[in-house]
């Protein structure tokens, strides 16, 4: 009576040890490092994904693409990365940081001016140089290409040094944004999927004249990634039919491989 008391404590043991270890392994975190302007875009992707796929779990570190850049060159745990530039995103892929076999042109955007609906100072790119307008946000260009892209727009069209001292740099486009809608600038240069989010701003295309690199955003799938595989498929479905259709509701196009 004594053994089979014994045997019966050992298996319940057992049984409450599998329970325990089920309950650590249960489900995978991926945790995904993207532009600031893909914010509204990528989350609605996480719900249709999570629902098709419950046992995964994203979680987002929206920024600055060079602020995101460096953080995964120092280490920091994350297992995809989405740029809004080909320029930080090639940091990472000489570095052999981002997998060369899992990574994808993945999205393309546009650069636009954007200012409060009831400015009636701006009206054109070259708008920006009248007196009333003395604060001008853009993405700080060495760290968040939308302003990259600006500073490009702008030495194309003769107008940055006659600019320089009325930019007002900022941490990521998003800022930008704010600082236009809070009124703490008369204007600012975003991508036109940012404006697009916000009613509180109005939006004066650039002109054709202006020049800058293309917009796109890479994604890759990090190197030293634990979860490489569920890393690979989420990829996988960002690049599919299903999530572009989410990405061109908030103004995003497919890029062309």
């Amino acid at each position: 009576m004594r053994k089979l008391h014994i045997f019966l404590l050992a298996a319940l043991f057992t049984v409450m040890s599998g329970c325990g270890a089920n309950s650590d392994t249960e489900g995978t975190e991926l945790t995904v490092s993207a532009a600031a302007s893909l914010r509204e875009a990528l989350e609605e992707a996480a719900k249709t994904y999570s629902k098709q796929n419950p046992d995964i779990k994203i979680v987002y570190n929206f920024g600055g693409s060079g602020s995101l850049q460096q953080q995964i060159s120092q280490g920091a745990p994350v297992d995809l990365f989405i740029s809004a530039a080909q320029d930080q995103f090639n940091v990472l892929m000489s570095k052999q940081l981002i997998d060369q076999n899992h990574n994808a042109k993945l999205l393309k955007n546009e650069l636009v001016l954007i200012t409060q609906k009831d400015n009636e100072n701006l009206h054109s790119v070259k708008s920006l140089t009248k007196d009333e307008i003395s604060r001008i946000a853009i993405g700080t260009p060495e760290t968040v290409p939308a302003g990259m892209y600006a500073k490009q727009a702008l030495v194309s069209l003769g107008l940055w040094e006659e600019l320089e001292l009325k930019l007002i740099p900022t941490k990521d486009v998003r800022q930008v944004l704010s600082y236009v809608e809070t009124g703490n600038v008369e204007a600012g240069i975003v991508y036109k999927t940012d404006a697009q989010v916000s009613e509180k701003v109005r939006i004066i295309p650039f002109q054709k004249e202006a020049l800058h690199d293309p917009i796109i955003y890479p994604a890759g799938v990090i190197t030293g990634s634990k979860h490489k595989e569920e890393a690979r498929r989420f990829l996988d479905f960002l690049k599919g039919r299903e999530a572009m259709k989410i990405f061109e509701k908030y103004g995003f196009n497919a890029a062309l491989e």
